[in-house]
């Protein structure tokens, strides 16, 4: 079963589920989690893709960078060889303990941290970049999420998410794109589904990123 199947069957079955229960989803997962091409990128067209991604979402910055469900650390790891000091926050922490493993086999120096990114305190110093990969399709309310986590971005500083709808499952587009509307002067959406080389695979579902620039300060936190 597609991990986006899975989680939607769990999530039907008992309508909203406790913290408890969607840490142990998670944690079940990690053991073949970088099984999934651009999991572990373990390929080097797969793994070239999302460095050549992140080189064209962030250009020139070198801010310190919040990684949101960053999984087992693959793309806190790319986010890292950049420049820059990353955190990595997930709720999962098998999830974390896979991470800081390829972190340490990588010779690589990043934070991870176990948390819900709901609930989890927010950095007090300033942030270059908060990067959301597949986060909010699977939170309870996905607008609370970006607005909490845009509030410590200096004001050139960039929030992306990556998102999509898979198997029923996932955030569409336009409400990604709405919900950083509500935080951001300059919402730019981008197609990623049409670029196999970033999943591993052909595709024919939606996926996509939203980036978010200036802050708006009038948004509600």
């Amino acid at each position: 079963m597609h991990l986006a199947e899975a989680w939607r069957a769990m999530s039907c079955e008992g309508g909203e589920m406790s913290g408890e229960a969607v840490r142990e989803f998670w944690d079940a997962q990690a053991a073949t989690f970088d099984d999934e091409p651009d999991h572990g990128l373990s390929d080097d067209a797969t793994k070239l893709a999302w460095t050549a991604l992140l080189d064209d979402l962030l250009g020139d910055s070198l801010g310190d960078v919040v990684d949101l469900g960053c999984g087992t650390g693959s793309i806190s790891s790319l986010l890292t060889r950049r420049g820059h000091r990353v955190l990595g926050i997930d709720l999962s922490p098998k999830m974390i303990e896979r991470a800081r493993a390829k972190a340490e086999l990588e010779g690589l120096d990043i934070e991870f941290v176990v948390g819900d990114v709901q609930h989890e305190p927010v950095p007090e110093r300033e942030l270059g970049v908060v990067l959301s990969r597949h986060v909010l399709w699977a939170v309870s309310d996905p607008g609370a999420v970006v607005s909490r986590w845009s509030a410590p971005l200096a004001d050139d500083g960039i929030f992306i998410a990556i998102e999509g709808v898979w198997n029923g499952a996932g955030v569409p587009a336009d409400a990604a794109v709405s919900i950083l509307e509500s935080q951001f002067r300059d919402v730019v959406h981008i197609d990623l589904a049409d670029r196999p080389v970033l999943w591993g695979k052909e595709v024919d579902d939606h996926r996509y990123v939203v980036v978010g620039r200036g802050r708006d300060e009038g948004a509600r936190c």
